[in-house]
């Protein structure tokens, strides 16, 4: 902090500089580049970088369970594609289930399976909501 004092012609002015808070480096003073800040050779950079090279959206290639993977026979005749990502796969056999009426009218969460799903869903009569992703995972190839 420095602390310096002067007199102009008959008032006395006291001038004191301390250094600037967090807050105040947006301030409109402090975002001129200043050849003693070390940070003002990072801003001109980046800005020279910024405007020299056009801006190029890229779109990311899916991956995880977004990635479309090939499925098996049994699987392609709910979801009626021989590729499909998880996530995509899992909504058809809900919409499958819903539109064949196949939940459990008692409990919600239990699914009565017909034949199709008998065949993904390892001969069980009956699957809660839970084991579903779990059980289609050997479908994908």
């Amino acid at each position: 902090m420095a602390l310096s004092s002067g007199i102009l012609s008959t008032t006395t002015f006291l001038c004191v500089d301390t250094a600037p808070f967090r807050s105040s480096l947006l301030s409109p003073s402090s975002l001129r580049l200043s050849p003693r800040h070390p940070a003002a050779n990072l801003r001109v950079s980046a800005t020279a970088a910024a405007s020299s090279e056009p801006a190029v959206t890229k779109t990311r290639e899916p991956r995880g369970i977004m990635k479309p993977r090939p499925v098996t026979q049994e699987m392609q005749d709910i979801v009626g594609v021989p590729e499909i990502p998880r996530t995509q796969a899992l909504k058809r056999i809900w919409a499958y289930i819903k539109e064949h009426d196949l939940q459990d009218p008692q409990n919600k969460r239990d699914i009565l399976c017909d034949e199709k799903l008998k065949k993904i869903f390892e001969g069980k009569e009956r699957v809660g909501f839970l084991e579903i992703a779990k059980l289609i995972g050997p479908h994908f190839l």
